[in-house]
């Protein structure tokens, strides 16, 4: 979806960020809708599903937790980019582990917004025809459709649980930081190092036999991880 129109709801219950997010959204070629709160997000998501949302987690109501746990159980989780403040760094994580994507802290830059969703949406999109397909065992991840099973069975991973899968498969053997798997997955330059942790987690406990003994993402003490292929 790089470099093309791509469908952005924007949900905040702020007039004057949801207008200027929309407005650099919009700026940058995408069609933006927007929301006050959550019934009028998912109604939004519900009536025409979007390719991306960027999602206040402290809305009335229907909070942004509640939001995201509803799209998730609707189906197909669309990538989400959350919007937290300082001092929510418990709720950013709960978030995380629900299946966002990326998070951007308040206050924030539009340009980087739009950057992050940018990113997303590159890392989503169908140009990358030519990626080989990965296999190991009965995992098989294919990057170029994005998509990925383990036994004949379709794997329900988030947009950043397949990229950190992708990306781990294709380096098997290879220890990788925090910090490297926030840049070269993420393409974040700095970042929460807990992000890595949780989506780790999270791909454990759908890949892994025995999420608590992990015999295809080992944690290398005071390194990072390693994807060790033919366990």
């Amino acid at each position: 979806m790089a470099g093309v129109c791509a469908h952005v709801l924007v949900v905040d219950d702020d007039e004057t960020v949801r207008d200027v997010v929309g407005r650099y959204l919009g700026a940058a070629g995408h069609r933006v809708r927007l929301a006050a709160d959550g019934p009028g997000a998912l109604a939004a998501a519900r009536a025409a599903p979007p390719d991306v949302v960027v999602l206040d987690l402290m809305l009335p109501g229907l909070g942004g937790l509640e939001v995201c746990r509803a799209l998730r159980a609707d189906g197909d989780l669309p990538p989400i980019v959350m919007l937290t403040a300082l001092g929510e760094e418990d709720d950013r994580l709960l978030g995380l582990e629900l299946g966002a994507d990326d998070y951007v802290t308040k206050p924030f830059s539009p340009r980087e917004l739009v950057l992050r969703v940018g990113s997303i949406l590159r890392r989503t999109g169908t140009g990358a025809g030519t990626s080989p397909v990965l296999v190991d065992g009965a995992l098989r991840v294919d990057p170029a459709a994005r998509h990925a099973e383990l036994d004949g069975r379709t794997l329900a991973l988030t947009t950043r649980e397949f990229d950190l899968l992708a990306f781990l498969l294709a380096h098997p053997g290879q220890a990788f930081t925090r910090e490297e798997l926030l840049a070269r997955v993420w393409g974040w330059e700095f970042g929460d190092r807990s992000t890595v942790t949780v989506h780790v987690r999270r791909l454990r406990e759908k890949i892994e036999a025995d999420p608590t003994a992990p015999r295809r993402i080992a944690t290398i003490w005071g390194t990072g991880y390693r994807y060790d292929a033919g366990s």
